[in-house]
């Protein structure tokens, strides 16, 4: 199996902490930056609200990030990691067992209610994305793409073609995605976890490369 989306998401942000400067004073600002976006989102952030609601001022990030979005992104970046029930999902997805009750345990760890900060501040992002494409082009194909090819080389382990895989892969990703946005609207949890397993379960069998 390649690189998981995990596994880049720490690669960039390595990646990023290597390109500029590091300090004590960058990564408390950052740490800071981290926790005002996982409690009061991104929509309509500035770069004025962001220092004031972190006792800093728009002089100091910019020097430390270089602009509002590479502070945002690497902050983001930060945020994911402090979920680790979503970083380590994809290894207990490639575990041993039924594919079935795996994809129904993948479900637990997304709806986990102390992932929903994380998943409220992802969707936030994606919408802004969808906004401005060409700046935030990255993220939109780190969401939309990763996920779908982690799990596609679980389903060619299973069985699938490599084609069915990823296309399987990809309506699972999208189910998790549609059902997620359901429970932060505050969807009832156990209809929507009938909803998904009655849902994976009809895509499952209709990938019959597995059969």
């Amino acid at each position: 199996m390649g690189e998981s989306a995990a596994q880049r998401t720490r690669d960039q942000r390595e990646a990023d902490a290597a390109s500029v400067s590091t300090s004590p004073e960058r990564e408390r600002l950052l740490g800071l930056v981290t926790d005002l976006i996982l409690r009061d989102g991104v929509i309509d952030l500035s770069l004025s609200a962001i220092g004031r609601g972190i006792g800093s001022n728009n002089r100091m990030l910019l020097y430390y990030f270089g602009s509002k979005e590479k502070l945002l992104h690497e902050a983001s970046l930060v945020a994911f990691e402090r979920f680790p029930r979503l970083g380590s999902m994809f290894a207990r997805l490639a575990a041993p067992g039924e594919l079935a009750d795996r994809l129904d345990a993948a479900w637990e760890d997304l709806a986990a209610e102390e992932n929903r900060p994380y998943i409220a501040l992802f969707f936030q992002r994606f919408g802004i994305a969808m906004r401005d494409r060409e700046q935030w082009h990255a993220y939109v194909d780190r969401s939309t793409h990763y996920w779908a090819e982690d799990l596609a080389d679980i389903l060619r382990d299973e069985g699938s073609s490599p084609g069915d895989a990823l296309a399987l892969a990809t309506q699972i990703v999208a189910l998790w995605r549609g059902l997620q946005l359901a429970l932060l609207a505050d969807g009832d949890e156990a209809l929507l976890r009938t909803a998904y397993r009655a849902g994976v379960r009809a895509l499952l069998a209709g990938d019959f490369s597995r059969r």
